[in-house]
């Protein structure tokens, strides 16, 4: 879920159909209102990055990241205000995330609305990758840009989620601190007004920390039923924006093709129609492996099964293709730390069993919920 990218680019190029480098345009949308809060002319300097308004709307249109980081440039400049970053998140609704925004609004305890983080923040932007961990009496959710980013807008992402958390837990929740990776500006006054944080600079990543009592903690806003259907949006919407991705063309096979067995290399690349050499050939050019892809595509779906209780881990073990139900437990253990009953007892999905059976039907062996893309960054980003 990413702000900006890097460069600059001429023309505007909105378009519904990939995420590659991508962002939605409601996020460029609250840059220009950001913009006339502080006295500028928004509109003026969204056409200079060279956005058309007209482009920007619809809750599907995106916008390449290559325009971005110009907009910052010109934002910076006309604001002459260090902290904007900070500011943009007033501009910041629920509403402007598409389905994952709903999600995360849905979401039985912080620790669910971070996990939610990790498997969709695509549907956003696919230029910031995320890590959410338990870490002793402490999480730990850290912002890994995937290209060079002005902090700018990491001080607005990071923002972002202190909202998030607030808007759920209560106004007065702060985190144990925030870790940046930025070099400290000259001028503390409004991160420390409100972040309301330990605040540490020059930093080895950006990070944010805290107490597990309040991630973990009930909240009493959770709709579990509304989350599984915004995450089933979600999961519809990544896969036809990565319709041409090869990593995420692979997990898609995988995700259908798990249950009872796994599928080999071979099996895959027919599918797909292309030769296994050929199909090598491409996840290597992509920095991956087909076992790889194999293993994050199990671990996404893993947590998305165990999420519903009346699934028993011998229907799981099934589901993602293992031989028994002792293999499928050491590879959750390599995955998460916890046997999956450890898991089960501490992971939120106490809200899930409160439902009544009739209003989530177990007629048949769940539906795999998670797309590609989400299998790919929920595992990359494994709860550890």
């Amino acid at each position: 879920m990413r702000i900006l990218g890097r460069g600059v680019d001429t023309g505007m190029q909105t378009s519904t159909g990939s995420s590659h480098n991508s962002i939605l345009g409601s996020c460029v949308k609250a840059i220009g209102r950001a913009l006339d809060a502080a006295g500028c002319d928004g509109a003026a300097l969204l056409a200079e990055a060279g956005f058309d308004l007209k482009e920007l709307d619809g809750p599907d249109a995106r916008c390449p990241l290559t325009k971005t980081a110009h907009l910052w440039r010109l934002a910076l400049a006309a604001t002459g205000d260090p902290a904007f970053g900070l500011k943009l998140t007033k501009q910041y609704k629920h509403t402007m995330f598409h389905a994952l925004g709903y999600g995360l609004s849905a979401s039985s305890t912080l620790k669910e609305a971070f996990e939610r983080v990790q498997r969709f923040s695509h549907v956003v932007s696919d230029a910031v990758e995320y890590q959410f961990f338990r870490r002793g009496s402490e999480y730990h959710f850290i912002l890994e840009p995937a290209t060079e980013v002005p902090v700018e807008s990491i001080d607005a992402l990071v923002g972002m989620y202190l909202q998030l958390c607030r808007s759920l837990i209560g106004r007065g929740f702060s985190p144990l601190s925030v870790e940046l990776q930025r070099p400290r500006p000259a001028v503390i006054d409004d991160f420390e007004r409100l972040w309301r944080a330990p605040l540490h600079f020059g930093e080895e990543r950006n990070r944010l920390i805290f107490d597990r009592d309040s991630i973990e903690r009930q909240l009493d806003t959770g709709n579990p039923e509304l989350a599984r259907l915004s995450d089933a949006i979600s999961t519809q919407y990544l896969a036809r924006i990565e319709r041409n991705n090869i990593e995420a063309r692979v997990r898609e096979v995988l995700t259908q093709r798990l249950p009872g067995s796994e599928p080999t290399q071979e099996d895959v690349a027919e599918i797909l129609n292309m030769s296994s050499r050929t199909l090598q050939r491409k996840l290597g050019d992509s920095g991956t492996t087909f076992k790889k892809i194999v293993d994050e595509t199990r671990h996404a779906l893993a947590l998305s099964y165990m999420s519903t209780p009346q699934t028993s881990v011998n229907e799981i073990t099934h589901l993602l293709g293992f031989s028994c139900a002792s293999s499928f437990t050491r590879a959750f253990k390599r995955w998460t730390g916890l046997s999956p009953s450890a898991w089960r007892a501490g992971s939120g999905s106490r809200a899930l069993q409160s439902q009544p059976q009739s209003r989530m039907p177990m007629q048949s062996a769940p539906r795999p919920i998670q797309s590609a893309n989400a299998a790919y960054t929920m595992s990359r980003n494994s709860i550890r």
